[in-house]
């Protein structure tokens, strides 16, 4: 056994640690708003969106593509850059958990594979393609949570012209309803979007072990990603859920349906663009959108400005931290 071999199953196995921790971190993107306006339990819940994430996992691979290839020069990395890009991902996202802060496990992957190929290049760009950078990953970062907030904002403002002379019993038993199909359609995407990037990861450390001229996804790396994935879902992410779910404003079966339509739209066109949003900032500004309705006030600035944060230190702290790691693994030889 050589030990590319050994070194190509210890990407696998961490790719596989990430997607399921990406799971269980990200598992409330789907059914926090479901769960706090109990419409559902959270155990029934959690199964539902573990399984939609399974099967949304499967549905394609544009996302993997950007991931393995279209961020940097794969051909000039090492499979070490691809360990240390993994181990900086999963100790941010473990940090971030136990924190309960909604952060995006797809930036966290992002930055560190940028970080440790900026290593890998021994402090230089050169093996980064700034230009999808920017136009896959930076613009999309600002764009999507915008987004997120002005179509929550724009579709929960017609919902309640629509409803405001139903009765408020009838309203909620209605969206009550809607809300199960809008959870699921949220999980999905939530497959759909994020399974692929720990897909891309492990196709990354196949093609730098095994050289071929086309990038590929082999089945069993989709089957696996999406198992794990949903496993890790099927867990539950408890201190997440409650701070999306309860914590940055109270929320009405209505606007739970509002903010999962909205993240939904958003995450299946960016899934077949192939753009690696995230699904944590969709889904939050969804929510602070759709809470805006009532009144600004209403919504938990102060719980939104933790969140925020978070977001904004993502790239850079996970760049670094890989960086660091591969610096380390270069200068121990």
């Amino acid at each position: 056994m050589t030990t590319a071999f050994l070194l190509l199953v210890v990407v696998v196995l961490l790719a596989l640690v990430f997607d399921f921790i990406n799971g269980f971190h990200d598992s409330a993107n789907a059914i926090a708003t479901v769960v706090s306006t109990r419409v559902m339990s959270p155990r029934t819940a959690v199964l539902m969106a573990g399984i939609l994430n399974l099967i949304g996992a499967l549905m394609g691979t544009e996302v993997a593509a950007t991931i393995g290839k279209g961020l940097v020069d794969a051909s000039s990395l090492t499979i070490g850059t691809v360990i240390c890009t993994l181990i900086a991902a999963i100790i941010w996202n473990l940090i971030t958990w136990w924190q309960g802060l909604p952060t995006s496990s797809s930036h966290a992957l992002i930055g560190s594979l940028l970080g440790a190929s900026f290593a890998s290049a021994g402090g230089g760009l050169e093996l980064i393609h700034l230009d999808k950078v920017w136009a896959k990953v930076i613009l999309p970062m600002v764009c999507s949570p915008l987004a997120g907030f002005v179509i929550g904002f724009f579709i929960m403002w017609l919902l309640t012209w629509a409803v405001h002379r139903v009765a408020l019993s009838r309203i909620n038993a209605t969206f009550g309803k809607l809300q199960i199909f809008s959870a699921g359609f949220m999980a999905l995407n939530h497959g759909l979007n994020d399974a692929q990037k720990s897909m891309g990861i492990i196709a990354l450390g196949l093609l730098l072990t095994y050289p071929t001229e086309a990038f590929t996804v082999p089945l069993w790396v989709k089957l696996s990603c999406a198992i794990i994935m949903g496993l890790g879902t099927a867990m539950g992410g408890w201190r997440i859920i409650r701070t999306l779910g309860t914590r940055v404003i109270k929320l009405q079966p209505i606007h739970g349906f509002a903010a999962e339509t909205t993240a939904s739209i958003v995450l299946w066109t960016t899934g077949h663009l192939g753009i690696p949003v995230s699904t944590t900032q969709v889904i939050s500004t969804a929510i602070m959108g759709v809470g805006s309705t009532k009144r600004l006030s209403a919504v938990r600035w102060g719980v939104v400005g933790r969140i925020v944060w978070a977001w904004v230190l993502t790239l850079p702290l996970t760049f670094a931290l890989s960086a660091a790691l591969m610096f380390m693994v270069k200068a121990i030889g």
